[in-house]
């Protein structure tokens, strides 16, 4: 199976409506696909149970038949970077169950989009000082960067891929995704975008008044995402 690592270059960017956009498009192409959040911050109470929003939409977004605990297997309460709130919840998150539980549904699965938390280097556990940028290293995953399109996100892009690259993992691919309407030089933020960071861009999506997974994904670049899944050799 296929295995990517979803980055982005801040929180609040739109990363996960991205990445259930690429498992809708993988989906559309024949493929068993799903996003899976391994570790989770912030939930809240809907009809009696706690939910997490990011888990929620990714797995509403596949068909593969996984549940919500497959897909969001460590879930925390309390909204904020998730070693703060492992330890408020005295919950710590560890390396093996993290690997463990992601690894549990894959054999479900032709392809799947491991998202992160917040940006790149996020930590996860304290005591062994393991970040998001050490799972994804861990599973050896291709990254796909969601640049958040707002004043700074040229170099908030370049850092983070010099971050991935540094950890010795390709840089398959990014989004940019509009998250200021009224960003001045929107495309020329672009263009520099698309000269400068050493990857495909699978699309660029502009500011949605709707910003579904389905919407987002009428904006991906067919060929690029082709590409990307090895469905066409060029």
């Amino acid at each position: 199976m296929s295995l990517f690592f979803i980055t982005g270059t801040d929180t609040e960017i739109g990363k996960t409506t991205c990445t259930a956009a690429l498992v809708q498009a993988a989906a559309a192409r024949g493929l068993r696909a799903a996003g899976l959040k391994p570790v989770a911050a912030g939930q809240e109470l809907r009809e009696g149970r706690w939910v997490n929003e990011d888990v929620a939409q990714l797995h509403a977004a596949q068909a593969a038949g996984l549940s919500e605990a497959e897909v969001g297997p460590i879930q925390l309460r309390t909204p904020c970077a998730p070693h703060l709130a492992a330890r408020l919840e005295g919950r710590p998150i560890r390396r093996a169950e993290v690997l463990d539980a992601l690894r549990a549904p894959l054999h479900k699965l032709d392809i799947a989009f491991v998202e992160g938390v917040g940006g790149f280097r996020v930590p996860l556990d304290e005591v062994a000082a393991w970040d998001s940028a050490d799972l994804a290293r861990e599973l050896a995953a291709p990254v796909i960067l969601v640049v958040g399109l707002r004043l700074g996100c040229i170099n908030h892009a370049l850092l983070t891929a010099e971050a991935i690259q540094a950890r010795g993992l390709p840089l398959a691919g990014w989004i940019g995704n509009t998250v200021d309407g009224q960003m001045l030089q929107h495309g020329e933020n672009l263009a520099t975008l698309r000269a400068l960071l050493p990857a495909p861009c699978l699309g660029a999506v502009p500011r949605l008044a709707e910003p579904s997974p389905g919407a987002v994904a009428s904006h991906l670049e067919a060929a690029a995402l082709d590409r990307l899944l090895k469905l066409k050799d060029s």
